[in-house]
């Protein structure tokens, strides 16, 4: 065989092995290593079993990636996300909002989707905001006689947001992929992020005025709060959590702190805010602590083992070979973006997001100067494409999520059924960006020129 053809043996032998199952970041250094020593073995050059430059390579890339300024905000996105998300401040948050919009048609779900998408910009962390939010909001929403799928549907939606609106975690491990810029990255996912925000409380809200029955609206005597007592509501709940994402988000797109030294600030506002709500506990640092080391340590060896694994791949001819087969197809730019964001979305069934962005997206990127295509514009496509991984049957990892702790009642059928309208408006908003691309674009080049 030659070498490329083992290169597509290796890129092939490793899809199998994941899809049974294996750990994928030791997977990709393993065979990383096992086909690098093939690659780089020269037996006039060796003087003993270990003498192979693919160890040297090994440890270069375990070095990079540590040394990689651009990864150091994830630990500490992480920690404040974490700390947030024990601080009891989301069903506080929950409380107001749905005082705040109890006039609006489907107000709990309008609540939800609003509360949803602030602690998952927070957080960046899917499955703990559907978790918590199925435990607060979806309990409220079945009392008040909510459709079982307008409810479960808002919540598995909402709890997605956190992976494109910005300071997105999901946008870090991109830029440090792709080498562009986390902060033109951040400007250019603010618009589509509002965007489908907007969409998704827009449907929910036409939705509770064609059919109340999915979402009756509350007696008018349970409305009646002092407006003294809802601002103050807002002002201890609501605005301390805007404020903290504001600021740090603030500081990065208007060059006031690198994304690093942001997030810093975000990790020691979200102990703050922490302990000014009495919650900071020793328990729940620890606990924020060690699921912050564990969650860091699973993307910092994917990359380890993702950079080790593409180095043997391009030595060995196998990025050249993708490369010719797509010039061969004679692809227009929009068939190239419609194929790369198709096979995105499969992956999105079996694989999570930091998967396919540390291991698969790096393949369709040097393939982007060959259509002209932006690595920001495609980057936010590929946020938003991700959206529908968690959202789509029949592995929606967001419906999982909420299935293990809804009521009994709540089929995973209901949950499925909920979510695929929000899918539809992934892929709308898709197209809008594709057609209006200054959708993307405005802020970066308004912020930082081109």
């Amino acid at each position: 065989m030659t070498d490329p053809q083992i290169a597509l043996l290796m890129l092939g032998l490793f899809i199998f092995v994941i899809m049974l199952g294996f750990p994928i970041a030791f997977t990709l250094m393993a065979m990383g290593i096992g086909f690098g020593y093939y690659a780089y073995y020269d037996p006039t050059r060796m003087k003993h079993l270990f003498d192979n430059r693919i160890f040297d390579l090994f440890v270069n890339q375990t070095y990079s990636v540590m040394a990689n300024d651009v990864l150091t905000a994830i630990p500490l996105f992480l920690f404040m996300g974490y700390v947030v998300e024990r601080a009891n401040i989301v069903d506080r948050l929950f409380d107001t909002l749905s005082v705040a919009t109890r006039r609006v048609p489907g107000s709990l779900a309008v609540a939800a989707l609003i509360t949803c998408a602030l602690f998952a910009t927070a957080t960046g962390i899917v499955g703990a905001v559907v978790t918590l939010m199925g435990l607060l909001a979806l309990p409220a929403m079945l009392r008040a006689r909510y459709d079982e799928r307008f409810a479960t549907g808002v919540i598995c939606a909402g709890g997605t947001l956190g992976i494109l609106i910005p300071p997105s975690i999901m946008l870090i491990v991109y830029a440090a992929a792709s080498g562009v810029s986390i902060v033109r990255l951040y400007a250019g996912a603010l618009l589509p992020g509002f965007l489908l925000a907007g969409m998704y409380l827009v449907y929910i809200v036409v939705r509770a005025l064609l059919n109340p029955g999915l979402a009756p609206q509350r007696p008018r005597d349970a409305e009646e709060i002092p407006v003294a007592r809802l601002m103050w509501m807002l002002l201890t709940s609501f605005f301390p959590l805007a404020v903290l994402i504001l600021s740090v988000l603030g500081a990065i797109l208007f060059g006031l702190a690198t994304p690093s030294e942001a997030a810093a600030i975000g990790a020691l506002g979200g102990l703050v805010l922490a302990a000014a709500y009495r919650a900071l506990t020793w328990r729940r640092l620890q606990e924020s602590v060690y699921l912050t080391v564990r969650t860091t340590a699973m993307v910092c060896w994917l990359f380890v083992g993702s950079w080790t694994f593409a180095s043997v791949f391009s030595y060995l001819g196998g990025e050249q070979v993708v490369r010719e087969f797509v010039v061969g197809l004679d692809m227009t730019p929009l068939q190239f973006l419609l194929l790369a964001q198709l096979i995105i979305f499969l992956l999105g069934w079996p694989l999570e997001w930091s998967e396919i962005i540390i291991i698969f997206v790096p393949i369709f990127l040097p393939l982007l100067p060959l259509f002209n295509i932006d690595p920001l514009f495609f980057g936010i496509l590929i946020a938003l494409n991700l959206q529908t991984s968690f959202l789509t049957p029949p592995m929606a990892m967001s419906a999982y999520y909420l299935k293990g702790i809804a009521p009994p009642q709540v089929r995973l059928t209901q949950i499925f059924a909920g979510s695929l309208p929000y899918v539809f408006m992934v892929f709308i908003t898709m197209i809008v960006l594709y057609v209006f691309p200054d959708i993307v674009n405005w802020l970066p080049r308004l912020f930082y020129g081109r």
